[in-house]
């Protein structure tokens, strides 16, 4: 009994610092800076564009506006667990609340914003404008 505590307790404390690892190794500062969103990149002939700007970041959260400014992004999160930056955030305007997902790759967000109210998924790239 007492081998079976002592391979979970060493288990659990193995996956504990490999995620401690990842969040090291990641620079979760990438995320600051404004945002161009394109909101068809399925469809180069659509200029449907939208800004995000993140103006904070802290190991678990993120501040900032997306979609118009003013629009202030609520109830952030960051996650790291699989060594990849993972965003969600919530935001709305007079229609409704967005709801947006998005991971970072190689200097590219890749996201997508769903809304109830206005009965669309919308997916979505971004790339950080040059500061």
């Amino acid at each position: 009994m007492m081998k079976i505590i002592y391979l979970l307790v060493i288990g659990l404390m193995t996956s504990f610092s490999s995620d401690l690892e990842n969040r090291e190794e990641l620079d979760l500062n990438v995320l600051i800076g404004e945002w161009t969103l394109d909101m068809s990149p399925q469809d180069k002939t659509d200029a449907n564009f939208t800004q995000m700007k993140i103006t904070k970041v802290t190991d678990y959260s993120f501040k900032g506006e997306f979609y118009r400014e003013g629009v202030k992004i609520r109830n952030a999160n960051i996650n790291t667990q699989m060594g990849i930056i993972y965003g969600a955030l919530v935001s709305g305007d007079n229609s409704g609340e967005y709801h947006t997902t998005f991971y970072y790759e190689d200097g590219v967000l890749h996201g997508t914003t769903h809304s109830v109210s206005r009965d669309f998924l919308a997916v979505w790239t971004a790339t950080k404008d040059e500061e």
